[in-house]
C-alpha cells in the first residue's frame, strides 16, 4: 500500500492483497461466498496506510525476532515480543507456543517471509507480511502492533488471510 490514497483506495488494494494475492475479484473460482465475506470484513473495517514515518523498521525487528524465536523453539523469547494482554491471556509462554503451533503454523515455520508496507486497521498500526509456508502455500499475516508506555513495540495479535500466493 502506498502513502496517500482515499481510504476506499487503500482498502481495495489492501483486499487484493489479502485475500486476491494480487489478482481481480472472482478469479480462478473464487466462491461467492468468499467474495460476501470480503466485502463484508472491508465494509466493516477502516483500512488506512501509515505516514512515511511509520516505525515499520521497528515493526520489522519485533516480528523478526519473534520468528526467529519460534525456529529456535524458544518460547520464552517468542513470549516476550507479546503484548501485555496477550501474555495475561496465555499466562505462560509453553500455553503461548502451544497456541501457535496449533494454529498458526506459517508463522511458526514458515519457508519465507516479507513485508509490506504497515497499514492502519480501525485506527491501530498494524504490519502486513507476506509468508509461504512449509507447504508452499501463501499467506499474509497481519500483525497489530501495539506501543508500549517505554516506546518499544509488541505483537497485539495476528490474522492469517490465504492469498492465491504459492512457493517453489
Amino acid at each position: 500500500l502506498g502513502i496517500g490514497g482515499s481510504r476506499r483506495h487503500a482498502s481495495e488494494k489492501l483486499y487484493r492483497l489479502v485475500l486476491m494475492g494480487g489478482r481481480a475479484p472472482f478469479g480462478d473460482h473464487m466462491s461467492v461466498l468468499r467474495t460476501l465475506l470480503c466485502a463484508f470484513f472491508f465494509a466493516a473495517t477502516a483500512v488506512t496506510p501509515l505516514h512515511a514515518d511509520a516505525p515499520s523498521q521497528d515493526f520489522e525487528k519485533v516480528i523478526e525476532g519473534q520468528i526467529s524465536a519460534f525456529a529456535r523453539d524458544d518460547g520464552r523469547a517468542a513470549f516476550a515480543f507479546a503484548s501485555p494482554e496477550i501474555q495475561q491471556q496465555f499466562g505462560t509462554a509453553e500455553r503461548f507456543m502451544e497456541m501457535v503451533r496449533a494454529g498458526f503454523q506459517p508463522v511458526y515455520r514458515p519457508r519465507s517471509f516479507s513485508f509490506e508496507a504497515p497499514i492502519r486497521i480501525d485506527g491501530a498500526p498494524a504490519q502486513p507480511v507476506r509468508i509461504i509456508d512449509r507447504d508452499g502455500r501463501g499467506v499474509i499475516a497481519l500483525y497489530r502492533m501495539q506501543r508500549q508506555e517505554d516506546g518499544s513495540w509488541r505483537i497485539a495479535g495476528v490474522t492469517l488471510h490465504p492469498i492465491a500466493e504459492r512457493g517453489i
